[in-house]
């Protein structure tokens, strides 16, 4: 079955394997308790590819909606979860040669009960205006390892039991027709 929050040129490119075309996958991480230097909220963002790549986020991004944002470039490997009887998929998400900020950030995080979010979107190098999936595939960490070298996580959906479907809630405010 389609995944229909893939956009039409991703999948195309999924389906073609055009040689001029390449697919950045991407990371963001984003935590109450990730701040940059004067105190602002602030994310990491990683890209899998060897030079930072500068794209616009959606509109309904939780951190600098709509706004251009540089993904910095790191190795990271994002297993997706096998097909079983498992409640919950988890997956399960490596990142390699961690930087210092980047453990400064999960440092901070640990001190608290909060959740750190992850949000996966994929980009074509022919399209950077916005992901290639609307919505973004979002998760949260639960579980983290961490050393110097190498970062290992498990993300699953939260709550996936009580969610809207088809994914929208009809109000009487966005449907007067509801109400009599």
């Amino acid at each position: 079955m389609p995944d229909a929050s893939l956009s039409e040129a991703i999948r195309e490119a999924y389906a073609s394997a055009l040689s001029d075309v390449v697919i950045f996958h991407t990371l963001e991480l984003r935590h109450p308790d990730f701040v940059d230097e004067q105190g602002a909220p602030t994310a990491i963002r990683v890209v899998r590819d060897r030079v930072d790549l500068l794209a616009h986020l959606e509109s309904s991004a939780p951190l600098h909606p709509g706004q251009e944002v540089r993904f910095v470039a790191m190795a990271f490997d994002l297993n997706l979860p096998a097909v079983d009887s498992m409640p919950v998929p988890e997956v399960e998400i490596t990142l390699d040669n961690v930087t210092r900020e980047v453990m400064r950030h999960l440092d901070a995080a640990v001190q608290s009960q909060q959740m750190i979010e992850v949000t996966y979107r994929p980009y074509l190098s022919n399209d950077l205006s916005g992901p290639q999936m609307d919505p973004p595939l979002t998760l949260v960490l639960s579980f983290v390892e961490a050393n110097p070298l190498r970062i290992t996580a498990r993300a699953r959906m939260v709550d996936i039991g009580n969610k809207a479907f088809p994914g929208r809630t009809y109000t009487a405010k966005e449907f007067p027709g509801l109400t009599r």
